[in-house]
């Protein structure tokens, strides 16, 4: 399967020109927030900041709110009687569709994904019309995960390689949330049109994309284990995830 290379490009990436909203879906990330936006704002500082917050009953949103009073540049959404990880990022996606910015970025609220990477996903999304989307990846060349114990790298690689396979898609990690869309190409797939609700919407997006024709491009990143608070990924969440890909893969074919 050909798949496009990290590429290495130098161009102004944050310019007035190119409006840039980063997202972050949370549900009890109090423990992270405050610094997950500081390092964002500090990474980004053009670039708009939305936390979309499922009701967390440990504060993340109230402190989100302390927080965009202080800047104007940061916005709290906070979903009322609705869960699930698809609708935050549906939600995160329709608002930069509706307010009419040029790229979406997406990461997790757990610090699994360092801020300080976002710069190189965006600078690759602005250096060239040619890709709709630029996955943060932790299996390109270049790219590492810390943290993890060797039986969970190994699941992860090969739920991430039956995803591939089934869904046909040109890509080395299909399952990291942690990406730069092109804004309209998000508008032409229809957001309407993603059923998803759990985290194999990451999957479900780019088959979508794909399948309007879109490129998908990759930058190496380290993807390391969250040191605070509890992951939201437990073993049903995993089994339904992988029920919803073979019924994607089935669709598709």
């Amino acid at each position: 399967m050909d798949r496009t290379p990290a590429v290495s490009v130098e161009r102004n990436h944050e310019s007035k020109s190119n409006r840039v909203l980063v997202a972050v879906c949370t549900l009890n990330e109090s423990e992270n927030i405050v610094e997950l936006i500081t390092a964002i704002r500090h990474a980004l500082p053009l670039a708009d900041v939305l936390v979309v917050d499922d009701q967390s009953p440990d504060g993340t949103g109230q402190l989100v709110n302390q927080l965009s009073r202080q800047d104007e540049k940061i916005t709290l959404s906070v979903r009322k009687n609705q869960k699930g990880l698809g609708g935050a990022i549906r939600s995160a996606m329709q608002h930069a569709v509706d307010h009419g910015y040029e790229f979406f970025i997406n990461l997790d609220g757990d610090f699994s994904h360092d801020p300080k990477q976002l710069p190189s996903l965006l600078r690759l999304a602005t250096a060239t019309d040619d890709f709709d989307v630029v996955i943060g990846s932790r299996y390109a060349a270049g790219g590492a995960i810390v943290g993890w114990p060797t039986h969970r790298k190994w699941m992860s690689r090969l739920i991430n390689r039956f995803a591939i396979t089934a869904l046909g898609l040109p890509v080395s990690d299909c399952s990291g949330s942690m990406r730069c869309y092109r804004v309209n190409a998000l508008e032409r797939v229809g957001l309407q049109n993603l059923r998803v609700n759990g985290y194999a919407v990451l999957e479900e997006i780019l088959l979508k994309l794909v399948q309007q024709g879109s490129r998908l491009a990759e930058v190496p990143i380290t993807f390391t284990d969250r040191q605070r608070g509890k992951s939201k990924l437990t073993v049903g969440e995993a089994m339904r995830s992988c029920s919803q890909m073979i019924r994607m893969s089935l669709q598709r074919g």
